[in-house]
């Protein structure tokens, strides 16, 4: 189930004063709510993709905290282009203000590409891979340590063992 937000705080401000008008608390000083897990969005991914990311997602909420909503992004597009013009399977954008969101994007547009060449299981499977290789960077990032590619190799590949263990088919 999706749960909607929204903040009790900003129905309305008192004329000329800048503060709420239902309670006396300046809107300088209002604390916005965090929002937290992990969210997907993609209705332009195929369909196949859009499932597997997403019981794929499901599986990741029960083994990781996501204190920081981290909403991913399924691109229709076969690369995806960073900041700095590189063209990636996907990325993730760690902003270094924490009231801001960060944000995972995951190239799909090669899907149809990926199972031809190596059938459904495995098309999918290295999509998944992409993505859990985000969410190692995520939780690098979340828990303040260093972003090092190498470790998000690594425990990207065994999340997915992990997960194929778990499925029958990703």
């Amino acid at each position: 189930m999706r749960r909607n937000h929204h903040n009790a705080f900003t129905t309305s401000t008192t004329p000329g004063t800048g503060r709420l008008a239902s309670m006396d608390i300046p809107c300088s000083e209002r604390v916005l709510p965090v929002r937290t897990g992990l969210y997907m969005k993609g209705w332009r991914a195929s369909r196949e993709v859009r499932s597997s990311t997403s019981m794929f997602g499901k599986w990741l909420r029960k083994r990781f905290r996501f204190p920081i909503r981290v909403p991913v992004y399924l691109s229709p597009r076969e690369k995806i282009k960073t900041r700095n013009g590189q063209l990636v399977s996907a990325s993730f954008f760690a902003p270094d203000d924490r009231t801001v969101e960060p944000f995972i994007r995951v190239a799909t547009g090669d899907y149809g590409d990926l199972k031809r060449r190596f059938g459904k299981d495995r098309a999918l499977a290295s999509i998944l891979t992409s993505l859990a290789h985000e969410v190692i960077h995520y939780q690098q990032w979340v828990s303040g340590r260093a972003m090092r590619e190498e470790e998000a190799v690594r425990e990207a590949k065994k999340l997915i063992k992990n997960y194929a263990r778990a499925v029958t088919h990703p």
